[in-house]
């Protein structure tokens, strides 16, 4: 008997909650579709057995034995055996079931999914000139590709999008062209080519100009009638974006004075391949106009520059407006002296905008040639526009001289962008006269506890209760400022003798040590630990300044917090403290004194435990806890890292497999290379040895190399993570953004991932240039087809903003600190509970 049926009844299949999730925000937006899911074949058969009115079914193409058993079940049904089926396949490696007429990737599901759901109902998708409605097949590649259609066996070219025009370049129409003509195969390789992505090929243009690049080949039936479906990647703009990526993380290093500003425009035009770049600042109070402050032209001759003020673009950027024209889809090139001057084809002007949104100058970058990777191009450009942003806020309240947009809004106190800068002129300044300075990092201990256990309300009140006291222990020509979080710094000028500094330091600590008056009348007691570095003895830079006052404060919470320690103030002692340790080191693994914490990585949609890193420590039995920030640089200067490397990769190994044995979650398994282990020889024997001896399977473990190990220094770096990656195991670049290496790993290291380090992602919210190189480094790194992991996510704007910049894991306390193993296992097993009983499962 037939089944009354709703318009669009839905019926989602998958048993992946990301999966699940996504169709259903992006149906469930649409208002107009009833919506049931089912997560299994036995989840399936009770919700057919109330014979629902379906009309279209969304199911995940993952391939196991469940999923078929559904459909299965499904098909036997009178009422749903013709029921259309639209598949989600993985970005990676997105390839269809066989058979499957109707499919997309999982990536595209929220742009494209309610129209392919309509479609699958009975509302064909009309052919572009109007001839009898098609299949839109075109879903099968990514939105903007390059695609055309031939007919088969001679390959002849059909139909072609707006982005294949453009690359094409030609005064005739692509169309009708062959594509062994179009697409130029290498080693003898002939069309019709077989289903797959990533083949190599050259586009040989009409104007004579070949393309390097890739194509993505998909065989499907249009109305019955077999067609070839191709996408041309331009590999061009995957090397604007690998220079791109590498730049954003470069520019921060740019000094924020205007020869700064100089530098960072050079870097940007080299880096984009552009002929123009210029920086406007515009002063509301000022009655000149706006000032060109910044001017590289790498045209081929020179250029007569209107004034700022006969310049149309520029007035509507000044007005908060951007005009972007780097393609056919961006906005329409407008008339105008300064673009006509420069004979621009494709341009961005953007406004320069503080943390308020308010403008403070203009940004115009272009090109004398049209432009092909604009979707590269756009997010770069943007991301950059921050850095000339913040310098433009630095020079403003210089020359005016006031700091309004550069004080930490809870605690009045210069932020980190303000200290940068002084720390910048003060450096310069010691160097000219000679003068000595001191550099403080201030922690609160166990700041994190107060906010969990008392609030952030509280947590506010103790940060501006501990500037004020800070500020009232140093003179008034000393800097107090909030670094980030519950970090201060302070920089001591004038000093004539170190032990000075060690009074005002101890006055500090104990300052602190009187309890802090809470505004509900109660008292709370707090504690720091303070590092201290001193110029010129300890360092001569100011960022080299802060990251050895950096590991005294952690050499001061090593000793028990409530403590202030100098950097190697007594050399001979910590030479002695470092030898007596290397010794108690040597006998830590025969003595069970090492311990492996794990630290989970959640999924960012769905906050589910996808991973975890391995994490050694160290408990002496007199000492406690050791820090690794401690003990591990002495355990690579001895050579002791290599042993203990071995240990606690066996070790996590051996775990992971029993955990695997008990939940089989396929949970990946994080474990930190260092150079030492690195240049070992038989380092991929090592790791081979412990997967067998463990039967941890190799796809399950990840080795984590961080950036700060240089190609260079490494002797065939390369060569051994490639024998590791053939092994099956994953690589992942730690601390991305941190070294100078960026685009060199990006170029030759196998990376599946990048880690980006917590430095950054500890200042969203703080600091807008740390924000747009997050922003920037995930949007690449998934246009280079890297996954991304944020590290060190510990408040809810950090994941507010992560989710919404599209990071696809995240690590940090705010949802877990480090555990042992007994911990992380319970973890695992309330996590199954939940699942079992179904729950949601915890953050």
């Amino acid at each position: 008997m037939a089944i009354a049926v709703e318009p669009n009844g839905v019926l989602i299949f998958t048993a992946r909650r990301d999966v699940r999730r996504a169709v259903f925000d992006a149906l469930d937006r649409e208002g107009d579709f009833v919506l049931l899911s089912a997560r299994d074949a036995a989840q399936l058969e009770a919700l057919l057995a109330d014979t629902p009115p379906l009309r279209v079914v969304v199911a995940g193409a993952d391939g196991t034995a469940d999923t078929e058993r559904g459909l299965r079940i499904l098909r036997s049904s009178p009422a749903y055996s013709e029921l259309p089926i639209v598949y989600v396949v993985d970005d990676v490696p997105g390839v269809a079931p066989e058979g499957a007429l109707d499919w997309l990737r999982a990536g595209a599901i929220p742009a494209e999914l309610a129209q392919r759901v309509r479609a699958a109902v009975g509302a064909p998708v009309p052919a572009p000139s109007g001839g009898p409605a098609r299949t839109d097949w075109r879903f099968a590649f990514d939105a903007g590709a390059a695609w055309v259609l031939a007919s088969t066996p001679d390959g002849c070219i059909l139909e072609s999008g707006t982005a294949m025009h453009r690359l094409w370049a030609g005064n005739g129409p692509i169309q009708g062209r062959l594509l062994s003509d179009v697409f130029v195969l290498p080693d003898g390789a002939t069309w019709p080519l077989p289903d797959g992505d990533g083949k190599a090929c050259t586009l040989r243009r009409a104007n004579g100009g070949d393309v390097a690049g890739e194509v993505d080949v998909r065989h499907i039936v249009d109305q019955g009638i077999h067609r070839i479906a191709v996408a041309f990647r331009d590999l061009r703009a995957v090397d604007i974006a690998e220079r791109a990526l590498s730049l954003l993380a470069v520019l921060d290093a740019c000094p924020s004075d205007d020869e700064g500003m100089s530098e960072a425009a050079a870097l940007l035009a080299d880096a984009l391949e552009l002929d123009v770049v210029a920086v406007w600042s515009a002063l509301p109070e000022s009655e000149t106009g706006p000032e060109v402050l910044v001017r590289v032209w790498n045209g081929p001759a020179p250029v007569l520059w209107p004034e700022p003020g006969d310049v149309p673009l520029l007035k509507t950027a000044l007005g908060g407006k951007p005009h972007v024209c780097l393609d056919a889809e961006g906005d329409a090139r407008l008339a105008d002296p300064l673009v006509d001057a420069l004979e621009l084809r494709s341009y961005v002007v953007l406004p320069l905008l503080d943390e308020r949104r308010s403008v403070l100058g203009a940004l115009l970058a272009g090109r004398c040639r049209p432009s092909n990777d604009a979707r590269v191009l756009e997010p770069a450009l943007r991301a950059a526009t921050a850095r000339f942003a913040s310098a433009l806020e630095l020079r403003r309240a210089r020359e005016q001289g006031r700091a309004r947009g550069l004080v930490d809004t809870l605690t009045g106190l210069p932020n980190r962008l303000l200290f940068n800068d002084r720390m910048e002129t003060i450096v310069r300044e010691a160097e000219r006269t000679g003068e000595c300075f001191a550099t403080l990092l201030v922690d609160l201990d166990r700041f994190k506890g107060i906010n969990e256990t008392l609030g952030h309300a509280v947590g506010d009140q103790v940060l501006t209760s501990v500037a004020k006291r800070l500020r009232a222990s140093v003179r008034a020509s000393d800097t107090v400022a909030r670094y980030a979080g519950d970090e201060f710094t302070l920089i001591l000028r004038h000093i004539v003798k170190r032990d000075d500094v060690l009074r005002i330091a101890e006055k500090i600590v104990q300052a602190m040590e009187v309890p802090l008056s809470l505004d509900d009348g109660s008292e709370l007691q707090v504690t720091i630990s303070v590092g201290i570095s001193f110029f010129p003895d300890d360092a001569v830079e100011g960022e080299l300044l802060l990251r050895h006052a950096d590991e005294a404060m952690y050499g001061a919470k090593t000793l028990g917090r409530n403590n202030y320690q100098v950097y190697a103030a007594n050399v001979d002692t910590a030479q002695q403290q470092q030898a007596e340790l290397k010794v108690r080191l040597r006998h830590a693994v025969r003595n069970d004194e090492l311990r492996v914490f794990y630290q989970p990585q959640v999924e960012a949609a769905s906050e589910d435990i996808v991973g975890m890193e391995a994490l050694v420590r160290w408990e002496h039995p007199e000492l406690g806890m050791i820090s690794p920030g401690f003990f591990i640089p002495l355990a690579e200067a001895s050579g002791l890292i290599v042993p203990i490397g071995e240990w606690v990769l066996r070790t996590a190994c051996a775990q992971a497999k029993a955990w695997e044995d008990r939940f089989g979650l396929g949970l990946r398994l994080g474990v930190n290379l260092s150079a030492v282990q690195l240049m070992q020889p038989n380092l991929a024997a090592v790791v081979a040895n412990a997967l067998r001896d463990t039967g941890l399977e190799p796809g399950q473990l990840e080795l984590e190399v961080t950036e700060s190990i240089s190609v260079k220094t490494v002797p065939h770096l390369v060569e051994t993570l490639d024998a590791l990656h053939a092994m099956g195991c994953r690589i992942a670049i730690d601390d991305f953004g941190t070294g100078a290496a960026s685009l060199d790993y990006l170029r030759r290291l196998p990376a599946d991932r990048i880690k980006i380090d917590q430095s950054f992602v500890r200042n969203i919210g703080v600091d807008p240039d740390d924000e747009a190189i997050v922003r920037a480094t995930i949007d690449m790194a998934h246009r280079l087809k890297r996954g991304v992991v944020a590290e060190g996510v510990e408040i809810e704007q950090h994941l507010e903003f992560l989710r919404a910049n599209g990071c696809d894991e995240l690590q940090g306390y705010l949802f877990c600190r480090p555990l042992p193993t007994a911990t992380f296992e319970k973890l695992l097993g309330e996590r199954e509970r939940l699942v079992s009983e179904g729950q949601a499962v915890p953050a």
